[in-house]
């Protein structure tokens, strides 16, 4: 009897993502976790589990820290990414992370079965049309993103600065003059904004283009992107 487990904070799509896996496995032991801290829990008393199928998008963790938080502690634990995102760049990172498969919630229920069934099988299941369209030129990426930054307040954005330049959330609390608390809510809504789904992703993909330069909370102008 296989076991799964299905990490999502949105119930009926839990539910859905439980009727794909009883098509192929109707005897399957399905357990449900909706954050990270619950999923671990599970998995200390569940050890036997074939498969977890994981939002990105849950209450406690900011893009992709919620997947390598599964893959330290659980390194021999087939993931796969089950998010409402789907643009290309996002699922190609997924992939190159180490997740078997990233199935799109827009995904039908017979569909979800067989890219479940594919990665059981071994194989790795991306979107149909994934490998076909490829990630988007360097140019359109910078033009895309420069585009996303205009949706950024000053202040997210002298955030972005100081995580571009490699401090953490503490040392920009510090820089800033700010809560902790603060600094991480602004760096989950400069993710969101940016669909750029890790920071170490943010610090690789806007180190390539020229931010805008402010003011810091000091009165000194913030440095501009290498």
């Amino acid at each position: 009897m296989m076991g799964f487990l299905i990490i999502d904070d949105h119930p009926l799509f839990g539910e859905a993502l439980g009727n794909a896996i009883r098509i192929s496995h109707p005897d399957a032991r399905i357990y449900e976790a909706t954050s990270i801290k619950g999923a671990l829990g599970i998995l200390a008393n569940e050890p036997n589990i074939d498969l977890a199928l994981l939002d990105l998008l849950l209450p406690d963790v900011v893009g992709f820290s919620g997947f390598q938080k599964l893959r330290d502690r659980y390194p021999r634990l087939p993931i796969a990414i089950v998010s409402s995102e789907e643009d290309k760049h996002t699922i190609r990172e997924a992939l190159e992370m180490g997740a078997v498969g990233y199935l799109p919630k827009s995904t039908s229920l017979g569909e979800l079965s067989q890219a479940i069934a594919r990665v059981l099988s071994g194989s790795v299941s991306a979107p149909r049309d994934f490998v076909a369209v490829g990630a988007l030129d360097q140019s359109e990426t910078a033009r895309t993103l420069r585009e996303r930054i205009q949706k950024l307040t000053p202040q997210q954005i002298r955030v972005l600065h100081l995580i571009i330049r490699g401090l953490q959330n503490r040392e920009i609390a510090t820089e800033l003059k700010l809560a902790e608390s603060t600094v991480k809510a602004h760096v989950t809504e400069i993710l969101r904004k940016l669909k750029l789904f890790s920071r170490n992703k943010a610090i690789i993909e806007l180190g390539k283009i020229p931010l805008p330069v402010l003011e810091t909370s000091s009165g000194t102008k913030a440095e501009k992107a290498p």
